[in-house]
């Protein structure tokens, strides 16, 4: 299975998750296998042999750059759940806490979610490769 075969069925089924509206899927489908030839997957395929390449390196700090970031990530998420307590208690510390949360939050440079998004779908496209490959 080629790099680009293995892109491309996680995508397409990414695709199939995300976009509820059939026909607006189709074009998204259709526009991916139009990408399947251009520059541009070609560019694709050099950033992802690059994430393989950092995940298979033996330096940990390489290699567990990205799931350790997500790792961040997921723990903010899983912080509602304490919030949701907090709330319960004292509805107004919980709401000192979300607005200290969203004041920080919202000074985050743009850049850096941008950067997160593609780290994130990188790594997962380059998980389902190597997936792939292994079978």
């Amino acid at each position: 299975m080629s790099l680009i075969e293995g892109i491309i069925g996680p995508v397409a089924k990414l695709i199939d998750k995300i976009i509820p509206d059939p026909e607006a899927r189709d074009r998204a489908k259709l526009e991916l296998i139009k990408l399947e030839g251009s520059q541009e997957m070609e560019a694709l395929k050099v950033q992802l042999s690059a994430i393989v390449a950092e995940a298979q390196s033996a330096d940990p700090w390489t290699s567990r750059a990205r799931p350790s970031f997500l790792y961040v990530i997921y723990a903010l998420l899983l912080w509602s759940i304490p919030m949701g307590l907090i709330a319960a208690a004292k509805p107004d510390v919980a709401t000192a806490i979300a607005q200290a949360m969203n004041a920080y939050l919202a000074g985050l440079p743009e850049p850096l979610y941008a950067l997160f998004g593609t780290g994130y779908l990188g790594y997962t496209a380059a998980r389902e490769w190597g997936k792939a490959k292994k079978s």
